[in-house]
């Protein structure tokens, strides 16, 4: 994958993460909060974190110290 295409794969999953972020805020502050669903969305913000994570690790270069 080149550098352009991380790029722009991680402004994607950032945007998917902060949406993810307004609907599980969203959700806790209803007035009927469904365990379920809020534990799915939280794994799966956690998993693009993850993911986001690993992308920007490839663009940093490794230093050999």
């Amino acid at each position: 994958m080149s550098e352009e295409e991380i790029e722009r794969r991680l402004g994607v999953l950032r945007i998917e993460h902060r949406d993810l972020d307004d609907s599980i805020s969203a959700l806790m502050a209803s007035a009927h909060v469904d365990q379920l669903q809020l534990a799915r969305l939280k794994r799966r913000k956690l998993r693009l974190k993850d993911e986001i994570a690993l992308l920007e690790d490839q663009l940093i270069p490794d230093i050999i110290a």
